[in-house]
């Protein structure tokens, strides 16, 4: 119909093991623009201290490990946009990011990459967007937050706001 908004379905999809800082930008992503909001596991949880985690994750990116993932949320073939976040894991998205993104197909969707990271963002933006495929990218965002395994947020709240009306404007 002519002069009628048709608002575009929109999903956030996230991966996080640690601080959960991924989370909380997925969580107020989704919460501000009316999106959905799931989470992406891994089959076999990671176990131990944060060290022990730092140091698997290392050898899995290394290596260039896919683990097993379980993801339950919404199918993305009823999305118009989505969304997918990944903490950085030794400069690069995490093993089972890359998991989610190599086994999904993204055609004809509009996609958003985001990730976190504590001051060392290394090439995560364009690892996903290698993997990310028939998707048209838009607005990649990287978030920082403090390098001290906190969740002191040090982008400016003022960027995220920007970010998520940018990415407001794909829904219409």
């Amino acid at each position: 119909m002519k002069g009628i908004d048709i608002m575009k379905k929109f999903l956030v999809i996230y991966y996080s093991v640690s601080n959960g800082n991924t989370k909380k930008i997925a969580k107020e992503l989704a919460e501000k623009t009316g999106g959905k909001f799931a989470k992406i596991d891994t089959v076999k949880p990671y176990e131990g201290s944060y060290d022990e985690i730092v140091e698997i994750g290392k050898k899995e990116v290394d290596s260039h490990f896919m683990p097993e993932i379980k993801y339950s949320g919404p199918d993305i073939a009823d999305f118009d946009v989505i969304a997918v976040g990944t903490p950085t894991w030794w400069y690069t998205m995490t093993p089972a990011m890359l998991s989610f993104l190599h086994g999904t197909d993204f055609s004809g969707k509009t996609v958003v990459p985001f990730m976190t990271d504590g001051g060392w963002p290394g090439t995560v933006i364009e690892d996903m967007k290698k993997e990310i495929k028939g998707a048209e990218i838009k607005f990649p965002m990287e978030v920082r937050f403090d390098s001290n395994r906190k969740d002191h947020l040090e982008t400016p709240e003022k960027d995220i706001e920007k970010w998520i009306d940018d990415v407001k404007s794909l829904l219409y």
